[in-house]
């Protein structure tokens, strides 16, 4: 987990708050129809509290290597599901982050799934973002990173921010690719094991 996120974690707490007229118009404005590669139609929306046993059922599809990926670390499936962290993760503050989530109604199984996250979380005192995506393993290469990623870049431009960007490990090349596709510059460095990737908005 980033240090950004961390700190946002720990600024917020479980309760609900009542959501400003202009989250709420952003929660119904980020509404979007996508078709995936191989056909699937899904929805880009925002995330909702009432998420969170669908997201609990999405880390259930997740390899170590696409957690790893994501947060930078290992974490255990139990530590991902557990309720405190899915409520911090479910309820968003509107003026702070802005998370959206891959819905898909799965008409063989006759359920809801959450095929991908995307959070762009806004930095204190910075007119700048730091984004993040994770897709479950089964639905990687459709597509779905690179349109989270460009639907999360179109509100950062509507928010007037300056700049959006991610950190990205050194192998996560499927990733690079992307925010590469989309305009990102990286800058290299010596050492370390990840690589920011920054995008002037």
């Amino acid at each position: 987990m980033s240090q950004s996120e961390e700190n946002l974690v720990d600024r917020r707490n479980s309760a609900a708050v009542t959501l400003t007229a202009t989250t709420s118009q952003l929660a119904a404005s980020s509404d979007r129809q996508f078709t995936m590669k191989d056909g699937t139609e899904v929805t880009l929306r925002s995330i909702r509290l009432a998420d969170e046993p669908l997201m609990a059922q999405f880390h259930q599809t997740l390899s170590g290597r696409s957690v790893y990926m994501r947060y930078f670390c290992s974490l255990s499936l139990e530590s991902r599901v557990a309720h405190d962290r899915l409520v911090r993760i479910c309820h968003v503050d509107g003026e702070r982050e802005v998370a959206l989530v891959v819905d898909h109604l799965n008409k063989r199984m006759g359920q809801q799934q959450i095929l991908g996250v995307g959070r762009l979380i806004k930095l204190d005192a910075q007119n700048e973002a730091e984004v993040a995506i994770l897709v479950s393993d089964q639905y990687q290469k459709q597509g779905l990173g690179t349109e989270l990623l460009r639907r999360l870049i179109e509100i950062a431009r509507s928010q007037k921010l300056h700049r959006v960007f991610g950190e990205l490990l050194r192998d996560n090349l499927a990733m690079q690719t992307i925010v590469k596709k989309l305009g990102f510059r990286f800058r290299l460095c010596a050492e370390g094991a990840s690589i920011p990737a920054v995008l002037e908005l």
